[in-house]
């Protein structure tokens, strides 16, 4: 691997250290080790570093703990914040022909769970860095590496709860193929938990069916999914109305026995302008007079905090700045990001980063070689343009 050979080392070891992010804590691991790694690396670059722990880790050297990581280089009111995860999805590593642990060079491909979701993003930071060995920075340049985002994005939600980070701008890297994006849908997963009372089948009386209520709940919920694709429509998207989906049920034990419980999961995929409270407070109201019909208790919950809309005006001059760099046209996908969160702290904030989503979350994920220059090329003008 010749082109690159500090990148490639950081990367390998960045691969090398497992930090898998899993609703299954069997699965679960810590980004401790990738978390020190990076402080030090950024460190030995001049820059001052912080970790700060996430909640539900007992202490920074808990078995499975969260870390995110601060990595702070100059000084100013303005800046530039350059953001990423440093969690991947769980594998099967049966289904791989490389080790997804270790990063592997072939057929002008970089290989290893997280190549390009996202752990190449901060090498690829540090060798842009190269260009600015002994320049003082005019404006702050601050590297954020966070944990879960894969989950729960806690990470980031625990930085936006304390105000951090505070600069001008942020860029997260998330693979675009280095097309800056502006805007992605927002996402809510919610779960209907409704209890009856069984009883014997040849007598309906003597119980309480939770899935003769839950099959009216269902056709409630397509009802106003077709009400919000008639309220709600935007053209920035592939796919542009809200989407709701009908991901799993699960009710009962026996043909013979009535339906005592039942349990539905959806999903609802969110323009611009839809609001997290405000649709949970509909499903209630929808939701729970069919319970009190029924005679049977509805429990509605999310099964995360749930991710907002993301959108920047594409004539916002960040927007304009990324365009220029790398000569593509702003746009919009369907994956959700961290953007929302630090959006709301205060700064221009757009996702631009190598690689294609196509690659994540599957198999033998890589990232094209060729993918590497520019990146680092724009990283560079980013950098130039905000920070000196």
């Amino acid at each position: 691997m010749p082109q690159f050979p500090d990148l490639f080392t950081h990367l390998d070891a960045l691969i090398s250290r497992p930090s898998v992010s899993s609703a299954n804590p069997a699965l679960d691991t810590s980004n401790v080790p990738v978390i020190d790694y990076l402080a030090q690396c950024f460190e030995d670059l001049g820059f001052r570093t912080e970790q700060i722990a996430s909640p539900g880790t007992s202490a920074l050297t808990a078995g499975n703990a969260k870390r995110n990581l601060l990595a702070t280089r100059g000084e100013g009111p303005g800046g530039l914040v350059l953001a990423g995860h440093t969690d991947t999805v769980p594998l099967d590593e049966a289904l791989w022909s490389v080790n997804p642990f270790r990063l592997t060079e072939k057929d002008g491909r970089l290989y290893g769970l997280g190549s390009t979701d996202m752990k190449s993003f901060f090498p690829l930071i540090m060798e842009a860095l190269k260009s600015f060995e002994g320049v003082t920075f005019r404006q702050t340049l601050i590297v954020l590496a966070t944990a879960d985002e894969e989950t729960s994005m806690q990470g980031a939600r625990t930085l936006a709860e304390l105000g951090r980070p505070k600069a001008r701008c942020a860029v997260i890297g998330e693979p675009t193929g280095m097309r800056p994006i502006h805007a992605h849908k927002g996402i809510m997963m919610e779960s209907i938990d409704l209890l009856g009372r069984s009883g014997h089948s040849s007598n309906p009386d003597l119980g309480r069916n939770a899935l003769d209520a839950m099959h009216e709940v269902i056709s409630e919920l397509i009802l106003f999914r077709q009400s919000l694709q008639q309220r709600y429509h935007s053209p920035l998207f592939s796919i542009p109305r809200p989407t709701l989906n009908l991901g799993c049920i699960h009710g009962g034990d026996n043909p013979n026995r009535i339906c005592g419980q039942c349990r539905l999961q959806f999903d609802l995929r969110l323009l611009p302008g839809m609001e997290i409270a405000t649709m949970r407070e509909e499903i209630l109201q929808r939701v729970l007079p069919i319970a009190e019909r029924h005679d049977v208790k509805a429990t509605i919950k999310p099964l995360f905090a749930g991710l907002p809309a993301f959108y920047t005006d594409p004539a916002n001059e960040l927007v304009k700045t990324a365009e220029r760099l790398t000569g593509n046209s702003a746009a919009s996908v369907a994956f959700g990001t961290e953007a929302p969160l630090l959006q709301r702290l205060g700064m221009d904030t757009i996702i631009l980063g190598p690689g294609d989503i196509d690659q994540a979350h599957q198999p033998d994920e890589y990232l094209a070689l060729d993918r590497l220059q520019p990146c680092i090329d724009t990283l560079r003008g980013l950098i130039r343009h905000y920070c000196l």
